[in-house]
């Protein structure tokens, strides 16, 4: 028919490929961390020899820049659906709802953490591209602390950047402390995900303008 697109079907098979790649490098890693990730295993984990990975991703650090990016869209959307960053929600729903996915996500997914939160791998920095996800989070992350603090959940003159980076040391620290000490536990009974709500208190009442108020 005049205007319809026929799939091709070599593209998609190279896309399927490219997909059980990144799964299987997922694997690979939440087994051996994100540092013991090599071609040579993914390669024999899915019958093929090593070189035929290399018309899907130029070496280990471009299959690095995908999973990356993979990850942090992957958490975009845990935290959209989460309504974490639409404009209308109530902000302090939103941020409650939002860092509580945001922990979820970390932990049951932690292979993808090691690679976004931390600097496991010597020598890889993500392209602008992969990082590029993570940037506008950051970005709308940001937003919710102006919306918090518009609506009288923050102190009018709370400093907004110095508010956020605790915040984001608080998080961190929880998914860190559950995924070293803990990491079989699930999320509901996590010895430091269930401090979470804890946590967030304490920060909300430090930048509250009346800090006894709840």
């Amino acid at each position: 028919m005049t205007g319809t697109v026929v799939p091709d079907r070599r593209g998609r098979r190279r896309q399927e490929t490219i997909e059980q790649v990144l799964a299987v490098a997922v694997e690979v890693m939440t087994e051996q961390g994100a540092a013991g990730l090599t071609l040579g295993e993914v390669a024999r984990r899915m019958g093929i020899r090593p070189p035929s990975l290399y018309g899907y991703f130029d070496g280990k650090h471009a299959l690095y820049d995908a999973l990356f990016e993979r990850g942090w869209r992957a958490l975009q959307g845990v935290l959209e659906q989460a309504g974490a960053i639409a404009d209308g929600a109530d902000p302090l729903t939103a941020w409650r709802g939002g860092t509580t996915a945001l922990v979820r996500w970390a932990v049951e997914h932690p292979a993808h953490s090691a690679l976004m939160f931390w600097r496991p791998v010597p020598g890889f920095t993500p392209s602008p591209e992969a990082y590029a996800p993570a940037v506008a989070l950051d970005a709308e992350s940001r937003a919710l602390l102006v919306r918090l603090r518009d609506a009288g959940h923050l102190a009018a003159d709370v400093d907004l950047d110095r508010a956020y980076r605790a915040w984001t040391a608080l998080v961190g620290g929880v998914i860190s402390q559950q995924l070293s000490n803990a990491p079989g536990e699930p999320f509901e009974t996590g010895a430091f995900t269930t401090v979470l709500p804890d946590v967030m208190d304490m920060w909300l009442d430090h930048h509250r303008a009346n800090p006894s108020a709840r």
